[in-house]
């Protein structure tokens, strides 16, 4: 049987099996990603070299369908974080928030004593 000729280029199929068949997590991850697309195109001229410009050729100009063809050729990659993943960032988010803590504690002391 043949495939059904269908609007949607890249297919919307192949397009969920990439993110793990969530349409709202295939959503959210091409609309950061065009945000992204647009920020670069914004920036040029400007010497903003923090984004990532867009990693495929198209005949579309359109920054979500650039951020949808990146997702299909594999060029834009969606993890998602295991829960042990997630502890194991949020515990380096809360040392290192008791480390600059300390410092500024520091920092408070040392000013209490110079003016002292």
């Amino acid at each position: 049987m043949a495939e059904r000729p269908t609007l949607v280029d890249p297919p919307i199929e192949t397009l969920l099996a990439q993110v793990g068949d969530s349409k709202f997590t295939l959503v959210a991850v091409a609309a950061i990603r065009a945000r992204e697309i647009n920020e670069y195109y914004n920036g040029l001229g400007a010497g903003h070299g923090s984004v990532i410009p867009p990693q495929v050729s198209s005949l579309s100009n359109k920054s979500l369908s650039l951020a949808l063809q990146e997702l299909y050729e594999g060029k834009l990659v969606f993890h998602r974080p295991t829960p042990e993943e997630l502890d194991a960032e949020r515990e380096a988010a809360a040392a290192q928030q008791a480390h600059q803590e300390g410092v500024s504690d520091l920092d408070a002391f040392t000013d209490a004593l110079r003016d002292a």
